[in-house]
């Protein structure tokens, strides 16, 4: 069954779309079947991989509110072969208002991406920058879960409220929930201030955090702009190898996790 990872962190401009988007693309670069859901109203990780939110006709909001298969809305990239995508609308706006009343309203996504657990290998959840319904829903139907923290300043504020968050939805709704790591984004080698905040996660979190760092990268910037992935639009870029490696180190990671033994690539992919 494939590992569903939500990434997560209530703060805006942590680089959860960014991440959410290029591992996906990494991840089905190195052949694993993929699948990136796009859970932001904003919907920048399905404009991320090509598609104009204006056309989605149906969304993971349809799935949600109205109980529409998930796998009638999941759309074939042309850009990998192997990474598919459950997009977003901006009517996600509106469903934590609908779900209100609904039964169970916390488990809609996890009863959209569950059953599709055994077509992939990995499904990547690109969540809002809140710790509202859709949120939750999103950790709910989750394995596990990743932290992106910027090397600014105030890195560290509102981490708390989520890991709070966490243990919450860990204690209530989703008791396998896990943290897959804090992956320390927006790092600038020449400031003094990006090493202080590394230091300082890694002295509170240790095994939790990442070895991958990702760098701030003009190409990573760039490529949403063009619709693509940045190991499309770059793929020798500081940003693109960053990326690869963090799937590389989670695809590890998991396999150590299961006691199993790696697959050849061609294995992975059938």
């Amino acid at each position: 069954m494939g590992k569903i990872i939500a990434v997560a962190n209530q703060k805006g401009g942590v680089g959860k779309t960014t991440s959410s988007i290029n591992l996906a693309a990494s991840l089905a670069a190195l052949e694993y079947r993929t699948l990136l859901v796009d859970a932001d109203p904003q919907a920048n990780a399905t404009s991320g991989v090509g598609f104009d939110p204006k056309d989605i006709q149906n969304s993971i909001y349809e799935c949600m509110v109205d109980g529409i298969n998930a796998q009638d809305i999941i759309l074939q990239t042309t850009l990998l072969p192997h990474l598919d995508l459950m997009p977003s609308h901006i009517d996600l706006v509106g469903a934590e208002v609908e779900m209100i009343n609904l039964p169970n309203r916390e488990e809609k996504m996890k009863e959209a991406l569950r059953p599709l657990a055994d077509q992939y290998d990995f499904i990547i959840i690109d969540c809002s920058p809140s710790l509202g319904l859709i949120t939750v829903n999103a950790l709910t139907a989750a394995h596990s879960v990743i932290i992106p923290v910027q090397c600014e300043y105030f890195a560290l504020e509102g981490l708390g409220k989520l890991l709070n968050t966490i243990k919450i939805i860990q204690s209530r709704l989703n008791e396998e929930l896990e943290i897959e790591g804090i992956l320390l984004t927006m790092y600038d080698v020449r400031l003094r201030l990006s090493n202080q905040v590394v230091e300082e996660v890694k002295l509170h979190f240790q095994q939790l955090v990442f070895d991958t760092i990702i760098p701030r990268n003009v190409k990573l910037s760039e490529s949403p702009s063009f619709g693509i992935p940045v190991i499309l639009h770059d793929a020798e870029s500081k940003g693109s190898i960053s990326y690869l490696n963090l799937a590389r180190e989670i695809v590890e990671k998991n396999i150590e996790a299961a006691g199993e033994p790696e697959q050849a690539t061609e294995d992975t992919a059938a």
